[in-house]
């Protein structure tokens, strides 16, 4: 058996892409003339050195734990969606309009109903293209991508000249109701330091059960198990009776709704309105943190927590080394996603050998010696 353990390649792997990444990284600063070791410790000490960066961290982290996930399922089908942008900004579509149209006695209630039309509106975009794809072969990819670019621009129409209160000239909602407000970071875990200043909310909460939830899906239920043989032999599958329009439209339905859940953080948790392109690049970094994460559970969160801490690092890293631009920090971002999703089987095939190698020796220790 040539294979690795499994630690190896969820753990062992994607951490020696991201030590590689970091060291290219730290080449570039030095050449534009900073300390690599000091951008590494602002850069650590601003994501994990005190409450407030932790919130941030974990704000962000919350974000990209719900758009892996949902890249994630897709790919265990062998879809490839990218449409969680536009999919997400659905969801804020869903929460804005089912929060401004209820006058909400409490937030938990307010909470129920807004993760609803979020799921709701999302995976009814998300089943267009997934429509596409199961009755017409349209490709997947260049149908999300399509898609991203309407939800942007009909967000920007529904801002500007339906939900934009009258008299501002800013494209954003009403705010929402103070009942309908989620309990932050302060709330829950003010004994930690975290204040009300932490965009940190109880969706972090929701994101950790979406994991549970996928896990189950995809490995304890038997619609987990049809969509993981449809994306191993769609042929084979569908010789053990698995119908693939099915299997495109649920999975792309369940992708769709974990990418709308974002906007419960983003919408309803931190900015308490629906706000021009909420999203922030958080459903394309979803596809780095699903390949990063192998698109497991356990995987995504440790990858959503990597970038994260990327983007809070990366904000006090500008602020503190005005010459690293962000620019910059998109560069070393981009860098992460390079050696953990493109340049991937650079650092695999050597950790395989590495694996064969040492149960070689190992088989070879174990052999009976003949006697002499």
């Amino acid at each position: 058996m040539d294979k690795m353990p499994k630690w190896a390649d969820v753990v062992l792997i994607p951490l020696i892409s991201v030590v590689l990444a970091l060291l290219v990284s730290g080449l570039v600063v030095a050449i534009i003339g900073e300390s690599p070791l000091r951008a590494m410790q602002i850069m650590v000490r601003g994501a994990f050195g005190s409450a407030y960066g932790w919130g941030y961290t974990l704000y962000y982290a919350t974000n990209f734990i719900f758009t892996g996930l949902a890249v994630a399922v897709a790919f265990h089908a062998r879809l490839f969606n990218i449409g969680g942008e536009g999919q997400a900004a659905l969801g804020g579509l869903g929460v804005a309009v089912i929060l401004l149209a209820v006058d909400w006695p409490h937030w938990s209630l307010a909470l129920a109903a807004a993760m609803g039309f979020a799921m709701l509106f999302a995976a009814a975009w998300a089943a267009l293209p997934a429509y596409l794809q199961a009755k017409r072969g349209s490709h997947i990819v260049i149908t999300t991508i399509m898609f991203n670019y309407i939800a942007s621009a009909l967000l920007v129409y529904l801002l500007v000249n339906v939900f934009r209160v009258e008299g501002s000239m800013s494209p954003e909602s009403a705010r929402f109701a103070e009942n309908t407000h989620l309990p932050g970071g302060g709330d829950f875990a003010g004994f930690l330091g975290f204040s009300a200043t932490t965009p940190l909310n109880i969706s972090i909460f929701l994101a950790l059960i979406a994991c549970v939830l996928v896990w189950l899906l995809i490995w304890r239920t038997r619609l987990g198990y049809e969509i993981r043989a449809f994306g191993q032999s769609e042929t084979a599958a569908v010789y053990a009776g698995i119908n693939p329009f099915k299997i495109i439209m649920i999975t792309m339905l369940i992708s769709g709704a974990l990418a709308g859940m974002m906007a419960i953080n983003v919408v309803m948790g931190e900015a308490e309105r629906l706000v021009l392109d909420f999203t922030e690049g958080a459903g394309f970094v979803g596809i780095a943190v699903a390949l990063m994460g192998r698109s497991h559970p356990v995987g995504v969160v440790l990858a959503a927590l990597l970038f994260g801490a990327l983007y809070q690092g990366g904000a006090e890293l500008q602020f503190e080394m005005p010459a690293i631009s962000r620019e910059m920090i998109v560069v070393i971002q981009a860098l992460v996603i390079l050696f953990t999703g493109a340049l991937d089987n650079m650092v695999r095939m050597p950790v395989q050998k590495l694996f064969l190698a040492l149960k070689r020796r190992r088989d070879h220790a174990a052999r009976p010696t003949p006697e002499a």
